[in-house]
């Protein structure tokens, strides 16, 4: 069946989850008729003040709220430490002992219609494509390897910390020379995405200098 323009199929994520998925990119009555009809997981962004009423009259159900840190240069606040490092000479199987279990804020593991090792699939394999283009850097801890942070220009699109040092201020530290490193290339601002709910990353952000803008809403829908 040919689907209107305004829904774009999304192979990466079928791979993993062993069904269709789409992106419903223009939100309009007859997209969502379609997605109502049509087999297949379906992702809808909104604007949170958008009123939701026919999401739920088609079936859609809430997920996540994503919100946008962003921080120019001159709003930056580093943190040095000695003890911490960064390279790109790691590999993947190490950052994957890392990676997977590591997203649970991310909206396919709070989507309770997909299996939660699925999910978990989906961010390896995003790692893996990342880590393939020399897109990543490794953080280092004295020496050690306990996390990553994966970039695409001046956006930080993929990031994880070891569970052993979770929960004890040190991410600030880590993530302070990957920041550096992209401004000194010369971007004038750094972006990412994190869920509202995963505070802890939030505080982290936070605490860098970063600001916040952009929420947006997802819901979900899986048709049988």
């Amino acid at each position: 069946m040919t689907l209107p323009p305004n829904i774009k199929s999304s192979p990466w994520d079928a791979a993993v989850f062993g069904i269709d998925t789409y992106e419903i990119k223009e939100l309009s009555p007859e997209s969502l008729e379609v997605a109502a009809r049509v087999p297949g997981h379906y992702t809808v962004r909104a604007e949170p003040l958008r009123a939701k009423q026919l999401l739920h009259e088609y079936g859609f159900y809430y997920c996540d709220t994503l919100i946008e840190p962003y921080c120019k240069a001159d709003r930056f606040l580093a943190y040095d430490s000695a003890d911490v490092g960064i390279t790109q000479d790691v590999s993947l199987d190490k950052l994957l002992e890392i990676c997977h279990g590591a997203f649970a804020h991310g909206r396919f593991h709070r989507d309770f219609n997909l299996p939660k090792e699925q999910a978990d699939r989906r961010y390896d394999n995003w790692l893996a494509q990342l880590h393939g283009a020399g897109k990543v850097y490794d953080l280092l801890y004295r020496g050690e390897v306990v996390g990553f942070i994966a970039v695409e220009s001046n956006r930080l699109v993929l990031h994880a910390v070891a569970e052993s040092i979770r929960g004890r201020g040190l991410a600030k530290f880590l993530w302070t020379p990957v920041c550096r490193a992209l401004f000194d290339y010369g971007y004038a601002e750094l972006v990412s995405s994190v869920s509202a709910s995963n505070l802890a990353v939030v505080n982290l952000y936070s605490t860098l200098g970063f600001r916040f803008r952009n929420p947006i809403d997802l819901y979900h829908r899986l048709t049988k």
